[in-house]
């Protein structure tokens, strides 16, 4: 095990073990050997750092914005000069390329910076009152304890996202990481550590039974704020179960983004957008083009330029030079997309390049270009998280709306067209949160992410993310005359 490797959980300020010293392995999907093993905590050791992150709590939402500003910033500086450390130790335990891993650091510590910033500027109002002998003024405060539960595919800037608006906005976190990949969390906490947070106002608990720790927090009435990006069934288990102690949710469970290429659009444009959205991380983003529509006239001219772009990818290793598609995170998620490709074929769909497994791992898949999807194929219906493009072709732009809006899902879609009234009218019938015109670099720190429908509740990034993190109150104000 690399020495720079943490493998306790973080808890009130210390590094710690479970209290019944259970351990699990964490394991390189590109090799399937060990990289190191964490504590496997369980629902009493979730409550207490969920205790200790409540006897933090009332210290830290009475620290001033400014100092909070200051320690979040020393945070980011530290996460920077850590940076290829970092990088690798996301490559070695979810297995993305080694620039794409360096690119995740960076864009996480944009998140801390942003909000140690935005911290600063959380306001209130004065109303005038209908009776002149009173005032009216509203405050915003930190909700209280939060806990954010936070999915492998970006194991550090998942936590940094989530957790950068509730630090700056004077709460405290437990932050339960994928028991796939806890590594990054940990190295993070023991950043914040350096930083010289105050003790429990950051915690990290590893576990391989997330289900029961996840369960601790939506019982916990100490417990004000989840935050959880992951699948919609379990989504809808944490949202039910936090109902019980009625507690603020935002929700991110995925997606099943359309991709719409319109006739006059630029294709150099719209081939290259898709190919950096698709094939990032292997496919396995909740915002990638997930169904690929593309007007009849040019269909054939866009699919070649594809498969040209595609049979150039390079699979491999992330920390092989040049590398395009890494693995993805185990074999159950080789199993769906190997599902969804042998449906689709069943159907009537075409394969026309990748198809199957990569080398004898059993977590590499080769990237996929599949044709003639229909709206009844599980590649149209479901999320594939995998290196396969599905296409199909359309003639009309009302089909293709009600196409791209026939999922239970609202995350993120993306058009490619250069006719500007086409823009409006499409974007504005789009049923999703976020919609990409001309582009599919959308997630960053200033513009809110979030979906609608089955896609989830709430923001994250942007003024409107800090929100999710505060309380309104209302304080009036009688005057004697």
């Amino acid at each position: 095990m690399p020495q720079s490797i943490r493998s306790q959980a973080y808890v009130g300020g210390e590094w710690c073990d479970g209290a019944q010293g259970r351990r699990y392995p964490v394991v390189d999907p590109a090799t399937g050997s060990e990289i190191a093993t964490v504590p496997d905590m369980d629902d009493d050791d979730a409550t207490r750092s969920i205790k200790e992150a409540s006897a933090a709590f009332e210290s830290w939402s009475e620290t001033s914005p400014k100092v909070r500003a200051t320690l979040l910033h020393d945070w980011s500086r530290l996460i920077l000069e850590n940076r290829d450390r970092l990088a690798r130790l996301i490559v070695l335990e979810q297995g993305k390329p080694l620039g794409q891993a360096l690119g995740e650091v960076t864009y996480g510590t944009t998140f801390i910076d942003w909000y140690a910033e935005e911290g600063r500027r959380v306001y209130g109002d004065t109303i005038k009152a209908n009776d002149t002998r009173q005032r009216i003024v509203v405050t915003k405060e930190a909700i209280g304890v939060c806990a954010a539960i936070t999915p492998w595919n970006y194991p550090l800037a998942m936590v940094t996202r989530k957790i950068a608006p509730a630090l700056a906005a004077g709460c405290t976190v437990v932050v339960k990481p994928s028991e796939s990949t806890p590594l990054s969390a940990l190295a993070l906490a023991e950043l914040a550590d350096q930083a010289e947070f105050p003790a429990g106002v950051l915690n990290v608990v590893t576990t391989n039974h997330p289900a029961q720790v996840g369960a601790t927090f939506t019982r916990s009435n100490l417990v004000r704020h989840l935050s959880f990006t992951g699948s919609v069934e379990v989504g809808q288990i944490l949202l039910r179960d936090a109902s019980r102690t009625i507690k603020k949710c935002t929700m991110e469970l995925g997606g099943n983004a359309p991709f719409i290429v319109f006739a006059d659009a630029d294709l150099a444009r719209a081939v290259d957008a898709l190919m950096a959205s698709k094939f990032r991380n292997s496919g396995q983003t909740c915002v990638c083009p997930n169904r690929v529509f593309v007007e009849r006239s040019i269909y054939p001219e866009f699919l070649s330029r594809v498969l040209d772009r595609v049979i150039r990818l390079k699979i491999g290793n992330g920390f092989d030079d040049e590398v395009d598609i890494g693995p993805l995170i185990d074999g159950e998620a080789v199993a769906k997309v190997e599902r969804h490709i042998e449906d689709a074929v069943d159907r009537g769909g075409s394969v026309h390049i990748g198809g199957g497994q990569y080398g004898s791992t059993g977590t590499f898949f080769l990237p996929t270009v599949i044709t003639g999807i229909n709206p009844d194929m599980d590649l149209a219906r479901e999320e594939t998280f995998g290196p396969v493009v599905a296409m199909m072709a359309f003639d009309e732009e009302d089909d293709v709306v009600s196409l791209a809006n026939a999922t239970p899902y609202g995350l993120a879609a993306y058009l490619f067209t250069c006719d500007y009234e086409r823009v409006i009218r499409v974007s504005e019938r789009l049923q999703f949160g976020i919609v990409g015109v001309n582009e599919t670099a959308v997630s960053n720190e200033i513009a809110p992410f979030g979906g609608i429908k089955s896609s989830g509740l709430g923001r994250e990034g942007s003024r409107y993310g800090i929100e999710e993190y505060l309380e309104m109150k209302y304080v009036c104000f009688g005057l004697s005359r």
